[in-house]
């Protein structure tokens, strides 16, 4: 079922209780949308719901790992709206520490909900996004997608993954008009952003506030844009990583080190 003229756009956030997330669904919410707010945790949901009062908005409790949870949520979005415009995978977790200290419950928890989640809820929301004729998915990744630091080496290799498999995305999906968008923001001050706050000074991170990066993200997708990245030095550091990888090398590297040695000193 195609939208009528100036119907609103169907539009599926998952990770939508805090952070980005949230942000992202206050700044759909503010225009002419229907919004499907899906996370884990109905209270922080209910929390997001009750910052757009009025709006119309559907809240689905649901893991993305759960393949039965992803299977009833696209049996509801069938039934309710036949179609889903926007569908965008923000849910994530982040996993921070030297590589030989990351326990393999926590690296696969990481791999499943930021790059076997996103892949499989697409795949079940495919038909969907089908029926609608703009439809479009929005793949939340991060800088550490492009840039490989160490300390987020596995949380960077699932953000990798997920940059790549937006682009085979957006080629395989490019001739039936469904447009894919991987966003790429940089650190971001959120309830995550505590796992890794002792590494911003380190490491010389900038870190932005959620609503901004949702704003940046949200206009890049209304333009229709393959990508959105942050402005600023990241896009040197891009350019060095394709054109120099070795130099960062030599400067992260440098970097971890002399973190290691204050934390063992």
């Amino acid at each position: 079922m195609s939208p009528v003229p100036h119907d609103p756009p169907v539009v599926v956030i998952t990770g939508a209780g805090s952070g980005i997330g949230r942000e992202l669904a206050l700044v759909a919410g503010r225009q002419d949308t229907r919004l499907v707010l899906v996370g884990r945790g109905q209270s922080t949901l209910d929390a997001t719901a009750a910052l757009l009062p009025g709006h119309p908005i559907d809240i689905f409790q649901l893991d993305v790992t759960d393949s039965l949870g992803r299977e009833r949520l696209a049996a509801f979005l069938d039934a309710k709206y036949g179609r889903v415009d926007v569908l965008m995978n923000n849910a994530g977790r982040i996993l921070v520490g030297p590589v030989g200290d990351l326990e393999t419950a926590d690296v696969s928890a990481m791999l499943e909900t930021n790059l076997a989640g996103p892949i499989l809820l697409t795949t079940n929301l495919l038909p969907l996004l089908r029926q609608s004729d703009r439809g479009h998915i929005v793949n939340i990744g991060s800088m550490l997608g492009d840039i490989a630091m160490p300390m987020f080496a596995a949380y960077g290799a699932s953000k990798f993954g997920l940059r790549g498999w937006s682009d085979g995305l957006r080629r395989e999906l490019r001739h039936e008009g469904i447009k894919v968008t991987y966003a790429a923001p940089r650190a971001t001050r959120t309830s995550a952003a505590s796992a890794f706050e002792h590494l911003i000074e380190p490491f010389g991170m900038r870190v932005d506030v959620p609503e901004a990066v949702a704003r940046h993200i949200w206009r890049d997708v209304q333009k229709g844009h393959a990508t959105s990245y942050p402005f600023g030095i990241e896009g040197l550091a891009r350019g060095l990583q394709a054109v120099v990888p070795g130099l960062l090398d030599r400067v992260l590297s440098g970097q971890f080190r002399k973190i290691r040695s204050e934390t063992l000193s």
